[in-house]
């Protein structure tokens, strides 16, 4: 398997099949930090020192989402930051979601 850092997101349409359990899994090896949860979506949790670090690291993020083509959602405040990823054209998780995965990780 590639390097999932070396890869770029493509567009999914309606109509691909969402991953499956055993790919989800092998995938997840790539990603130990994330929490999948039912099978749909990957979350994690990034702590830091204050707000201004965690507006920064969301900036980061939104600026490697946007030039990926693949937007999560976002959710922080003082001191942290939480992601969900999922495809929405899948309704559940691509490949993507785990590039992107790995490409936030190298961020923070």
């Amino acid at each position: 398997m590639e390097n999932l850092i070396n890869k770029k997101c493509i567009p999914c349409e309606g109509g691909m099949p969402h991953l499956m359990a055993n790919e989800i899994e092998t995938l997840c090896k790539e990603v130990p930090e994330w929490e999948v949860k039912d099978w749909h979506e990957l979350k994690r949790r990034f702590k830091f020192k204050n707000f201004v670090e965690a507006l920064a690291f969301v900036n980061k993020v939104g600026a490697l989402a946007e030039s990926e083509g693949h937007h999560p959602d976002i959710s922080f405040g003082w001191g942290y930051v939480e992601i969900t990823l999922f495809t929405h054209a899948v309704d559940g998780l691509s490949e993507n979601d785990f590039i992107l995965a790995v490409k936030i990780n190298s961020l923070s």
